[in-house]
């Protein structure tokens, strides 16, 4: 006679993967609340760094990001857009993993692990290496268009007063919107999936404009993120297929 499982053990077995995530992502919301207290007492060597980015851009001959957020600026609505397209960076995200989850599991697993580890490797760097966003650097020029705009991610709420703001290097907007674009192109079949290439070029135009993060902020939260991703698709856990497309 087949042995019939307790139904306590079924219900512990089914809860676990859910409170181990729960942890982590708790853990990680911990760690990014400690890189926020340890950048507020280290506010000259985040724009020492700010400016030591600059440098290093006009060294490569990079644009100014001052000079695409006054043309921005000059467009009707463009920089509204702009601000709200900043503001849809997690629900977009959790959106795809939302959908991933029931279309396309593997591709979820492989889109959940990459998420997880680029964003602990950028918030380590968010706490090592503090950095003040463009609208913040005095002496830049650059305005803050969200708080002009009323749009600002960083204000009115208590979960925006634990936000860090001198976590400009590296972009988690950037590099999330990569990590979900090759997931999404890689795990999906129809020629539709490559418009989300656009996802990750529209939030670097959109995070420049709005003054949150700088060229090369943008560089590298994508190398972060393909980085991640590159060593989760190598990683497998017996439970668990590896990422491919499907009927999606």
């Amino acid at each position: 006679m087949r042995p019939v499982a307790a139904p306590g053990r079924g219900i512990r077995s089914a809860l676990l993967p859910a409170v181990a995530e729960t942890v982590l992502v708790l853990a990680l919301f911990g760690l990014y609340n400690l890189g926020r207290l340890v950048a507020k007492g280290r506010l000259h060597t985040a724009d020492d760094h700010a400016r030591s980015l600059l440098d290093a851009e006009g060294a490569l001959r990079l644009p100014a990001e001052e000079a695409l957020q006054q043309w921005a600026l000059g467009v009707p609505h463009l920089v509204g857009l702009a601000d709200r397209y900043y503001l849809l960076h997690f629900p977009i995200t959790v959106g795809v993993l939302v959908w991933l989850y029931a279309r396309h599991r593997p591709g979820y697993r492989w889109a959940r692990r990459s998420l997880v580890l680029a964003t602990a490797v950028a918030m380590l760097v968010h706490i090592w290496v503090p950095m003040t966003p463009p609208r913040l650097l005095a002496g830049l020029g650059m305005v803050d268009t969200g708080a002009v705009g009323g749009n600002s991610a960083y204000g009115g709420s208590p979960v925006s007063e634990l936000a860090n703001e001198y976590a400009a290097m590296p972009s988690l907007h950037v590099g999330w919107a990569v990590l979900l674009a090759v997931v999404l192109v890689r795990t999906g079949r129809s020629r539709l999936r490559w418009l989300w290439v656009l996802h990750p070029l529209v939030t670097l135009l959109v995070v420049v404009v709005t003054a949150n993060h700088y060229w090369l902020d943008a560089a590298a939260g994508t190398a972060i993120a393909l980085g991640a991703l590159a060593l989760m698709a190598r990683v497998r856990c017996p439970a668990e297929e590896s990422p491919s497309r499907s009927g999606t």
